[in-house]
């Protein structure tokens, strides 16, 4: 495949996500409100407007038809404006019946991006669709069928307009074609190079086009909103098949055939049977595009300006960009920090390098807000969970959405919504009691609540999943985990959070019947070895009776941490601040050891592993003996430990740089490897995983 095909590709399954998503949440809204206003109505068929004319002019014609279907079916609801007076059971099913038809089409998109091959039968959707508009055809007579017929019907007959002939590009040929497409119909310029495309196959390539570069410049679009797509024909006889391939494009509004008024002052008239003189598709929706535009010039205008304001960007260009900005981070750092410089009194490089290290943070905060997006995405998704699961199980149950403008690294977001819907799915299943007798006599609101929040903390966004259904009894899940055998110590020895964080065992589950959901072993450890991939932390808290709260701790971002610079001889490592809790000297009576002889470490009421770094990798070192070096106190996940090491060299953020994939043979993630950094001095620091370490250091004895 081309690059310019690959383009349209990609800006196609960008749209269509975005306006399949943007379907589901305008349903789930009007169905929690019982109604739909005219302007959900209007927006939907605009959704289903514009994924009908994208599909087909990528020729995936069942996804476009069955928006076609959809398209007519809210033409009726436009016209008619009957959707409020529709009895329970209808308005439940066309609710049902549109989110049904939602989820075939991101299904099928989904399959595009696998480069997998979308379904061809679609009868099924287009019968229940068509048997819908039956019902309303025999509810609301004749009305809404000449509606239909008219949208589909009714299309040359609008009235001729005097065409603007300004804004025409200079050209030498005497004829010109000014085509328009249908208003928000988006991507015009992958749609203009269709037409052309269309054009060519009619005439040849002996005409020529503009702008130009249509195919591959997404920037042009704003320049055919304002001014239309112009076809340059040197041979009138070529206009009539130049006529005919336009007529026959998909989202053409209006095109009119000029002579060019550079060469003679006078334009090409004449009617139907002649080249017309301009032509609409589509009459009653062309009309009210009209009336709407010259009402509406202000609000036209700032939707353009909000195009012009806004591009997408493939994420692997970002990816790069960032790449290259640690790398300016990097060069930066070597630069001030090069030991020919000291000793040196150097005024002027001084404050040049602090202004170079000024423009550097810009940089790099620029570069990465360009990388987060609003968890909003994924947490609207959530809504669809609690609605569909609410339904099956029989449960009222409200979703409660805060903060959801939070924003995080897009690589994050998408690895988090599994792990969300997951969470959401528990809560539903398990906390939320099934009787609605039970919460009354527990004292609660009969409706069930399910909140997500997420809020900035630092470098780091923790994201809570809370219910106030019946909690976690923690005594069952001790039971549960002593009869599995994955109890570590004897029962007595329990914490209540580490009797929780049993939840999170592999194949752990508290349902003692398999359901459509849970009760087969595979999920919490899932969400929490998936959380743990992007540096983040699970927690449960849970009150008997009063619900469950889980707690999601993750990094804005992967790209640049906080680290701590420690040293182990003569090699240089990097631990994540946020793994750090504390650092301290110790004495030789401070260390006991266990019955296997290891040493362990008392702090605060708790005992914890001392892991030598030296031994655990074989470094040699001069400081072996407790007392010299330090000790660090390490959090990660519900792992603690004390690590011991030479010395501090200090606090520095840290590009994170992917090791040599040479590496990958001898599994050196599994030894506490996160990755490697370069330093201002040009060496290069192994970045620590807290998790992994402990398991290798385990794994070790």
């Amino acid at each position: 495949m081309n690059n310019g095909m690959d383009s349209m590709i990609d800006m196609y399954l960008f749209e269509t996500n975005s306006l399949l998503e943007q379907l589901e949440n305008i349903m789930l809204e009007a169905e929690k409100a019982k109604a739909f206003s005219s302007e959900d109505i209007d927006e939907i068929f605009r959704i289903m407007h514009t994924i009908k004319g994208s599909s087909a002019m990528m020729e995936f014609d069942s996804i476009s038809k069955i928006a076609h279907r959809v398209e007519d079916l809210f033409f009726i609801f436009r016209q008619n404006n009957t959707t409020n007076t529709f009895s329970e059971p209808m308005r439940k099913e066309l609710f049902d019946l549109i989110l049904k038809t939602n989820d075939f089409m991101c299904t099928e998109v989904a399959k595009i991006e696998q480069n997998e091959p979308i379904t061809d039968n679609i009868d099924n959707f287009i019968t229940d669709i068509n048997t819908f508009i039956e019902k309303l055809n025999s509810n609301e007579a004749s009305p809404a069928e000449s509606a239909v017929v008219s949208k589909t019907d009714d299309k040359h007959n609008v009235p001729q307009n005097e065409a603007s002939l300004q804004s025409i590009p200079a050209t030498t040929s005497p004829y010109i074609i000014k085509i328009l497409f249908d208003d928000g119909c988006g991507m015009e310029h992958l749609r203009a190079f269709m037409v052309k495309s269309s054009v060519a196959e009619a005439i040849g390539n002996i005409f020529k086009f503009y702008p130009e570069d249509v195919e591959t410049n997404a920037e042009t679009c704003n320049y055919i909103i304002d001014n239309g797509f112009f076809i340059f024909l040197d041979d009138e006889n070529l206009v009539d098949s130049t006529v005919a391939a336009i007529k026959n494009s998909l989202n053409i509004a209006s095109f009119e055939v000029m002579l060019n008024p550079a060469l003679e002052n006078t334009q090409k008239k004449g009617n139907e049977s002649d080249a017309p003189s301009k032509e609409k598709a589509g009459s009653s929706v062309a009309t009210s595009k009209s009336k709407a535009n010259k009402g509406n010039n202000g609000s036209a205008a700032s939707h353009q300006q909000t195009k012009q304001s806004i591009i997408s960007v493939n994420l692997s260009k970002l990816d790069k960009l960032m790449a290259i900005v640690g790398e300016i981070v990097i060069t930066e750092s070597m630069v001030t920090s090069s030991p020919d410089l000291k000793g040196l009194k150097l005024d002027n490089f001084t404050k040049s390098a602090r202004q170079l290290r000024k423009l550097t943070d810009e940089l790099q905060d620029i570069a990465m807000s360009m990388r987060m997006v609003p968890i909003s995405g994924v947490f609207n998704k959530m809504n669809r969970i609690v609605r569909d699961m609410g339904q099956s199980l029989n449960k009222d149950v409200r979703l409660t959405i805060i903060g959801e403008n939070t924003e995080l690294d897009k690589t994050i977001v998408d690895s988090i919504n599994d792990p969300l819907i997951h969470i959401v799915r528990n809560s539903m299943d398990h906390g939320i009691e099934a009787r609605v007798e039970d919460r009354i006599a527990a004292g609660k609101d009969p409706q069930g609540e399910v909140i997500l929040e997420a809020k900035h903390t630092g470098s780091d966004i923790i994201i809570t999943i809370s219910d106030d259904g019946a909690g976690v009894d923690t005594e069952k899940v001790m039971e549960k985990a002593k009869r599995n055998g994955i109890l570590t110590k004897p029962e007595s020895e329990y914490t209540k959070k580490e009797a929780l964080s049993l939840l999170l065992a592999a194949g752990f589950s508290t349902n003692e019947a398999v359901t459509e959901y849970s009760g087969r072993g595979v999920g919490m450890d899932v969400v929490k070895q998936n959380i743990e991939k992007v540096g983040g932390i699970v927690s449960i808290d849970s009150e008997l009776g009063e619900g469950t709260c889980i707690t999601l701790k993750i990094p804005l971002t992967l790209a640049i941490v906080d680290g701590m610079e420690i040293a182990v001889g003569k090699s240089t490592f990097t631990m994540p601040i946020t793994n750090i809790r504390q650092s301290f000297k110790c004495e030789r009576e401070d260390v006991i050891l266990d019955s296997l002889g290891n040493e362990i470490i008392e702090r605060m009421g708790n005992y914890y592993s001392i892991i030598r770094l030296h031994s655990l990798y074989n470094i040699e070192t001069e400081i072996t003996d407790i007392e010299d070096g330090i000790l660090v106190w390490v959090e990660a996940s519900d792992k603690s430990y004390c690590l011991f090491v030479d010395s501090f060299i200090g606090e520095q953020q840290v590009v994170v740089k992917p090791l040599p994939t040479y590496l990958n043979s001898f599994n050196i993630k599994n030894s506490g490897v996160a990755g490697c950094t370069i330093l201002g001095d040009g060496n290069i620091s192994i970045i620590l995983d807290a998790l992994s370490l402990h398991t290798a250091f385990m794994n070790s004895l």
